[in-house]
């Protein structure tokens, strides 16, 4: 049975793997058609291929993000490749460049601190909603059986 809403791909468990795979999928085409402007051998300038990263590709993988954030670290590390892979060829840097060092000098954030970020701004939000019932919602209700992440626990569960 397939659960697809707004483009969220939502399964059983709510393990997202369907929905990381099928965005995963999306990405990877992207590259492909793009790589002529943002390839290693492109004459763009080095912050033109990061706009071009932050406004078509980066919002393909963000959609969703405080709800998908919960996902297992294997999960999350798919894209996380995948955005590496897309960093190292906008940049044209050899292999033994650590990805951390990528993501430092261009300033762009992982995907786990991202999901931070966007946890942690989605939270503030629900915070100050004029509705009470909504604040309401992040209040604790007692001990889990399940130690998986609730969504407004994002905000300290990568950092």
């Amino acid at each position: 049975m397939r659960n697809v809403h707004l483009g969220i791909h939502l399964d059983r468990r709510l393990t997202w793997q369907k929905h990381i795979f099928t965005k995963r999928k999306q990405l990877g085409l992207q590259p492909h058609r793009m790589y002529w402007i943002t390839g290693r051998k492109s004459k763009l300038s080095l912050e033109n291929k990061l706009l071009i990263y932050k406004t078509i590709l980066k919002p393909i993988w963000t959609y969703g993000i405080p709800l998908w954030g919960t996902a297992s670290n294997s999960n999350i590390e798919i894209l996380q490749r995948f955005q590496n892979k897309v960093l190292r060829s906008i940049v044209n840097a050899p292999r033994y460049v650590p990805n951390t060092i990528l993501h430092t000098d261009l300033q762009i954030p992982t995907v786990k601190a991202e999901i931070t970020n966007f946890s942690t701004k989605h939270r503030e939000k629900l915070i100050t909603h004029p509705n009470e019932l909504i604040p309401a919602l992040l209040e604790e209700e007692g001990p889990r059986r399940l130690k998986l992440f609730k969504p407004t626990e994002l905000t300290t569960s990568f950092s």
